[in-house]
């Protein structure tokens, strides 16, 4: 790697896949405790509840302390998230360490991107974006093959069981945080005469983007596609269990599955797009995932519910990139308040969960899948609603 600056960067893009481990968590949580589906899924419904929350502020916090700070600030926040789970076991302690776990995220996701923006020269920026996020998939796919190996005493677990994932994880955000506060990185610094905004106008300057027929439409995509993505990393061991009765152990590899074929997703994904339209492409990802479903709701074979998995990783890899190009298209100027919005639209990854849970303890799994279809559908609706092309407003 010729830009050393990289590093810090990249494991940094490796931190920030720490918010996907919540998925397999919350199975190992109810399952130590006793709890049922809508008690667990308070974890992940709280991790992304913080996007609601800091996505906007962020943007603020950047202006005022640096994007290299303010990463700083999320990793700090993140690794105190991994330290909780290594002494503490009960509910409502988990319960602080994955609010943490998201606000730390939140503000990693807002300020990360900006900042490789920073570092990067030579028109590499997007290629430089996507190896990171492949970076972040590493980190999602191997936290249930951790959880399961420290589960199985396949590694050194020091008693901690499947919570041994923490330490491992913690001692990368250090490694992360110290690497990257060694870095020295340029940053241009804000126009000082440019009158400050405030949070609460930040606030009201993307909600007023809401009226925008597109941007609303586009916010509600984010909303279904997050929520089908944590929905997926949470349910699909639960699905394997129900149906095949396995253990936890057999099928948390359900949740490194989808994420494997998400980043095959991402990355095929970044080829395809010069090559087709997007719109085209969202339709064939769309139509994964109703595959998926179908797969999901009568599969009661191993591979059949593997396939099943796999489809939905596949199509559901891409979706964010198509959505919001078409909501930054829609509204020109104000780009930076369409992107916090969309960020926004992260809390999906809160309302899907809760509801998946209510579903599933009444219906079992069918219910949480049910749940996902509705997302599903509102998709193909907007494809639907979305074919021809907006006009953009100012």
């Amino acid at each position: 790697m010729k830009n050393r600056k990289l590093i810090p960067v990249m494991l940094c893009f490796f931190a920030m896949g720490f918010v996907d481990l919540v998925g397999i968590a919350s199975n190992y949580v109810k399952a130590d405790l006793g709890l049922s589906d809508s008690m667990a899924n308070l974890l992940p419904s709280l991790v992304f509840f913080w996007f609601l929350i800091f996505s906007i502020p962020t943007s603020l916090l950047m202006n005022r302390i640096g994007r290299k700070r303010t990463v700083l600030l999320s990793l700090v926040i993140t690794v105190a998230s991994m330290l909780i789970p290594i002494f503490a076991q009960q509910f409502w302690l988990l319960l602080i360490a994955f609010s943490l776990l998201g606000i730390g995220n939140a503000l990693m996701q807002t300020s990360l991107n900006p900042l490789v923006d920073s570092v990067m020269t030579g028109g590499k920026l997007a290629s430089t974006l996507t190896f990171g996020q492949f970076v972040k998939a590493i980190a999602s796919f191997m936290a249930p093959l951790i959880a399961a190996w420290g589960a199985a005493g396949h590694i050194p677990a020091f008693g901690l069981g499947w919570r041994v994932l923490f330490p491992i994880y913690m001692t990368i955000g250090i490694l992360a945080t110290l690497l990257l506060y060694g870095t020295k990185i340029h940053e241009e610094r804000p126009d000082a005469s440019a009158p400050a905004a405030s949070v609460g106008s930040q606030f009201a300057g993307a909600l007023r983007l809401l009226g925008n027929p597109v941007v609303l439409l586009c916010f509600l995509a984010i909303v279904c596609h997050v929520g089908i993505d944590v929905g997926t990393n949470t349910t699909a061991p639960k699905v394997l269990i129900e149906r095949l009765g396995w253990t936890l152990e057999q099928a948390g590899f359900a949740t490194s599955l989808y994420f494997i074929f998400r980043t095959v997703g991402s990355l095929l994904g970044s080829f395809i797009l010069a090559r087709m339209k997007e719109w085209t492409f969202l339709l064939i990802s769309v139509l994964l995932m109703v595959l998926s479903l179908l797969g999901l709701f009568v599969g009661h074979t191993q591979w059949m519910l593997y396939g099943a998995i796999a489809l939905m990783g596949l199509g559901n890899s891409n979706p964010f990139s198509i959505i919001m190009a078409r909501a930054l298209r829609a509204v020109p100027g104000k780009e930076n308040e369409a992107s916090g919005l969309m960020i926004m639209g992260l809390f999906g990854g809160t309302l899907f969960p809760l509801l998946m849970g209510f579903a599933s303890d009444s219906l079992g799994q069918a219910g949480a899948i049910a749940v996902m279809a509705l997302g599903v559908l509102y998709l193909l609706t907007f494809w639907l609603t979305g074919r021809k092309p907006s006009t953009p407003t100012r």
